[in-house]
């Protein structure tokens, strides 16, 4: 027994490295190690000697099993040494600085755009993206022979072979969602729609997805005076200065009468764009007074039930104000253009605080 405790104890002391310490273990304690295979013979002993050598046994399977933990604990410990010394970092020195996330400039206008007109008591009406062809087009009282139904300009959905129900479309405008949003609450209501439309048009000021925001007021007595306001408010406050001018221009839409393409009066000097002075006009919106069909066709009595809307494009004004000269950039996913014209997270527009950095 002295002698095997002497073998395995000094063998243990000796090894090196996990490895050499399994080796060790399984050749004294494994199922084939000495240990073990003293083991066995007890059975063949007699009783008392069996006593007697199965308890020195036993005491040295133990005192090998402690010195095998041990041995493996201390080259834990100095394996984590060795790494902290490799990986040893002096903490006083400055850290690398980290680049903050940006948010994109359609999501900070359109939180601009909510703002102010929440101010103006708008809720937000939102909408699904997928629409049917009669909320897209028959309620805002365009008809099938209209060029805006012409494949051309929308995007329709697949349909099965067989199948001919009116087919559904992603949406060209958000106007649907005003229809939704009169059959659903009634009026009055004064909402803004803003969201993604879809039209096939690719080039430097359009693009086949874009964004767009829509307004909605319906009462009992409202007028082209309210639109006018609302208007002019709008500007002056998105465009952040102290007036603006605005010129309505007599313009056909399918679901208003009357309806008005707004201009509003600017400058170009020096080939940058000054709201509110200047002698050049530059349109930024359409609008007008909501036709009765689309009025009925939302469940609201055009007898009793007037208002205005109006429809801008998100992109278009957030290039007018940032000064961004292509809109299929804001598409390419460039990091670069992002950190240049991105807004910080916690840049949140409020119109008593202030809509831009």
């Amino acid at each position: 027994m002295d002698t095997l405790r002497g073998k395995y104890i000094e063998a243990v002391t000796a090894a090196a490295d996990e490895a050499a310490l399994e080796s060790v273990r399984l050749a004294a304690l494994g199922k084939k190690g000495e240990i073990s295979a003293l083991m066995a013979t007890l059975g063949k002993m007699e009783p008392e000697a069996r006593k007697a050598a199965g308890a020195q046994l036993n005491v040295l399977k133990d005192e090998i099993d402690a010195a095998l933990r041990a041995r493996k604990t201390a080259l834990a410990d100095a394996a984590l040494d060795e790494r902290l010394r490799a990986e040893w970092l002096d903490v006083t020195l400055p850290g690398r600085p980290r680049r903050e996330g940006t948010i994109h400039p359609v999501s900070q206008v359109t939180d601009e755009v909510t703002a102010i007109f929440a101010d103006m008591g708008f809720a937000v009406a939102e909408g699904p993206q997928i629409e049917s062809d009669w909320f897209n087009f028959d309620a805002l009282n365009i008809p099938p022979e209209h060029p805006a139904r012409q494949e051309h300009d929308t995007f329709f959905m697949a349909r099965a072979e067989g199948d001919d129900r009116p087919p559904h479309v992603l949406r060209t405008h958000t106007s649907p969602v005003q229809i939704r949003a009169m059959a659903d609450r009634g009026a009055p209501i004064r909402v803004i729609a803003p969201g993604r439309v879809y039209r096939m048009d690719m080039d430097q000021t359009h693009t086949p997805m874009f964004h767009q925001v829509e307004g909605l007021a319906i009462d009992r007595d409202i007028s082209m005076a309210n639109l006018k306001w609302v208007l002019e408010e709008f500007c002056r406050t998105y465009f952040e200065v102290a007036e603006v001018e605005l010129r309505f221009r007599a313009s056909h839409f399918p679901f208003t009468e009357p309806s008005a393409e707004v201009d509003i009066r600017c400058s170009w000097e020096g080939g940058q764009l000054k709201i509110g002075q200047g002698d050049s006009w530059m349109e930024i919106l359409g609008s007008g007074m909501v036709h009765p069909k689309v009025l009925s066709a939302a469940g609201v009595d055009p007898d009793q039930w007037q208002g205005f809307a109006f429809g801008m494009g998100i992109d278009r004004i957030a290039m007018l104000k940032y000064g961004i000269p292509d809109l299929r950039a804001f598409f390419e996913s460039d990091l670069r253009w992002l950190r240049h014209y991105g807004f910080s997270a916690l840049d949140l527009p409020t119109v008593f605080g202030g809509l831009s950095r």
